[in-house]
C-alpha cells in the first residue's frame, strides 16, 4: 500500500522533476498549458510522464488532486 503523501512536491518527484517549492514555481513560470489542452497531452511531458498523469486522472487516483492543482497553476 502506498502511504506517501500525494501532494504537488511528491507528484513532481514521481514525474522525475526537481520538487522544492522554488523548483515547482520555476517550472510553472516556464511552462504554460495551452487552452483546451489537458495536462497529460501538453507537449512538454515525456511519454512516461504523460502516462503517469493520464493514469492518475483516469483512475481518479490519489494523485488526481495534485494533478488538478498543477493543471490549474499551468493554466
Amino acid at each position: 500500500m502506498d502511504t506517501s503523501p500525494h501532494d504537488l512536491p511528491h507528484l513532481f518527484r514521481q514525474l522525475g522533476l526537481p520538487s522544492s517549492p522554488a523548483d515547482i514555481d520555476a517550472f510553472v513560470s516556464s511552462h504554460r498549458l495551452p487552452p483546451g489542452t489537458t495536462l497529460p497531452l501538453a507537449a512538454f511531458w515525456t511519454p512516461a510522464q504523460a502516462a503517469l498523469l493520464t493514469e492518475g486522472l483516469c483512475a481518479d487516483a490519489d494523485w488526481s488532486e495534485a494533478i488538478d492543482e498543477l493543471a490549474t497553476r499551468l493554466s
